[in-house]
């Protein structure tokens, strides 16, 4: 299977986790923990690598992360170019 990217980057979330992570004061150590209390297994550098947009996000990370910024998946993907 092979496995696009979207204007050069593997994700759309990344700018957004950014922003409301850091709108929260947390650190990417801190978000990944929050996950990590959810089952996903996920580390500061991976955190590191979706804000980037150099890591795809699953779908069950995206509803976690969601979860851990206390905002809606709709948000963290709003302002996708179709």
């Amino acid at each position: 299977m092979k496995i696009y990217d979207y204007k050069g980057k593997h994700n759309v979330c990344g700018e957004r986790i950014h922003q409301a992570r850091t709108a929260l004061r947390l650190t990417q150590s801190d978000l990944a923990a929050r996950m990590q209390t959810h089952d996903v297994v996920i580390e500061r550098e991976a955190i590191s690598k979706i804000e980037t947009g150099d890591r795809f996000v699953t779908d069950y990370e995206l509803a976690i992360c969601a979860q851990g910024l206390n905002v809606k998946i709709d948000w963290l993907v709003e302002g996708f170019e179709k």
